[in-house]
């Protein structure tokens, strides 16, 4: 059966190699037949945040908002894909992300993290799986952390050496758990209305 996932990534950065990492996600998973769909901040190009989807009034948000919360809304499941900037998160995904709330709920997210060095990401990813669980998803243990990602991701996608060995190896158990808990979440949503 096919799912509807999309894949988020943030940097707005010149020479961007995590984009590398979100396109590999999402060709894993078009592997696995999933319909999957790369939504890229820098190319969505939203607004700093001043109102969320929400706050206006119904039917007068601009196109690109209407557009993204209904890909949001009918999506089964998302993938966030981090860089690490000082510590954080990027600012172009933490923006548009926030643009939206109620969109998200009661869908799983996964975290995939990277960075130019050795740490991967991983303090992005434990400021994203906060943010993330209090904007309602419910976000599945297993992550991917990749570094140093020019040497585990060649400018085409292709993983190289130990580390895009490595990258292959985790990618398999990463997609099943998300796809786990977004067939139990889309037979919940089916069964029972969501308390809020």
């Amino acid at each position: 059966m096919s799912h509807q996932i999309l894949v988020f990534y943030g940097s707005y950065r010149s020479d961007r190699m995590g984009i590398r990492l979100a396109e590999f996600i999402v060709e894993r998973f078009r592997r696995r037949g999933d319909a999957v769909e790369l939504i890229d901040a820098k190319a969505v190009n939203l607004p700093m945040l001043d109102r969320m989807y929400k706050e206006h009034p119904p039917g007068k948000a601009p196109e690109q908002l209407e557009r993204l919360a209904g890909k949001i809304r009918d999506a089964d499941g998302f993938v966030f894909v981090t860089g690490e900037y000082n510590w954080g998160v990027q600012p172009g995904l933490k923006n548009l992300t926030d643009h939206f709330l109620e969109e998200w709920f009661w869908r799983p997210a996964g975290i995939v993290s990277y960075s130019g060095g050795r740490l991967s990401g991983t303090r992005s990813a434990t400021a994203w799986h906060g943010t993330l669980s209090e904007m309602g998803m419910v976000v599945v243990s297993s992550t991917i952390a990749v570094g140093p990602i020019a040497e585990t991701l060649a400018a085409d996608g292709t993983p190289t050496g130990g580390g895009g060995q490595a990258l292959e190896r985790a990618f398999p158990r990463f997609a099943d758990d998300l796809i786990w808990w977004v067939e139990a979440a889309k037979m919940q949503r089916q069964r029972k209305k969501p308390p809020y």
